[in-house]
């Protein structure tokens, strides 16, 4: 059985970082779905690739040899990719953008700027998806690229790259007990009840509803939305709350709704997302376009 290209790029990935844990966070995988695929490699390969204990992670040997062959591998196969990617694309000069909201932060007007000077002759489309498909048109193949939230079912699957990490806000209706507040620790929102994304946006709706962050305290009586439109409507309509980035605050301030900081809850991470397969050289230079000057706003 030969190796898979995916757990080249992991070993590489390792090598590099000579860390498991920051090689995880660079790919955006779990640290033990990386070590078990390491694992699985050596056992292919029938050698031990790293000397690893508590503190350190060391290349053996095998694993120095392995190295520069890998790296060349993975750049044939990205740039036989990417030539084949091109000469389809020769016949067309289509791109669309996948997106659950509008994403702010002048982010729309940047990609379109910087992208029609790379590419002055491509349509640049804009597609809404709903929260159902946390990938945003992705993984149907319905978009080319999207702007997405981390993290996301079946992430591995895509390249990612982060254009903002943010912290959340809350949203509530004008009436409502936060009304008077200018922000809000986590720990006093934990009986509110919250809006909540689809449920098949796995981790995305464990995000979105802080669920890591409330102490093994469930959340309350949650109202299933699947858009904005269906968001404006329900806060407009009850008591509810929910959480959001930071950049989106102004997308959610309208007549009856405001938006305040929250304390005590950790980030939260755009990205824009294509599909591993995808090396078109029109893919890259939107991706540049987005993403050359991430965007972090103060917490």
């Amino acid at each position: 059985m030969d190796a898979h290209l995916r757990d080249l790029r992991y070993f590489v990935t390792v090598a590099e970082e000579l860390s498991f844990t920051r090689a995880a966070e660079r790919l955006f995988i779990a640290q033990p779905t990386l070590s078990k695929q390491i694992r699985q490699l050596e056992e292919l390969m029938r050698v031990r690739l790293f000397d690893r204990d508590r503190r350190t992670v060391r290349l053996t040997a095998p694993g120095e040899a392995l190295l520069p062959a890998a790296r060349e591998l993975l750049q044939q196969w990205d740039e036989a990719q990417r030539a084949v990617g091109d000469a389809a694309a020769a016949a067309s000069s289509r791109l669309t953008v996948g997106m659950s909201t509008s994403v702010g932060r002048g982010l729309l007007a940047t990609l379109r700027e910087r992208f029609a000077e790379r590419r002055p002759a491509c349509d640049l489309r804009l597609r809404q998806v709903n929260w159902t498909d946390p990938t945003a048109g992705l993984a149907e193949g319905e978009v080319d690229v999207a702007f997405v939230w981390l993290p996301f079912p079946g992430q591995e699957d895509f390249h990612v790259r982060v254009v903002a990490r943010e912290p959340r806000w809350v949203a509530f209706r004008d009436d409502h007990w936060l009304a008077s507040r200018d922000e809000v620790d986590f720990a006093e929102l934990l009986d509110e009840k919250f809006l909540a994304l689809p449920e098949s946006a796995g981790e995305l709706r464990d995000h979105w509803l802080a669920t890591d962050e409330r102490g093994g305290r469930a959340p309350l009586a949650c109202t299933t939305v699947s858009n904005a439109e269906e968001t404006f409507a329900a806060l407009e309509s009850g008591d509810n709350v929910v959480l959001l980035a930071a950049g989106n605050a102004e997308i959610y301030r309208r007549p009856g709704i405001m938006a305040i900081p929250v304390k005590g809850l950790s980030p939260t991470v755009l990205a824009v997302a294509w599909r591993r397969g995808d090396h078109r050289s029109t893919i890259r230079d939107l991706v540049e376009a987005v993403s050359s000057e991430p965007r972090r706003l103060p917490s």
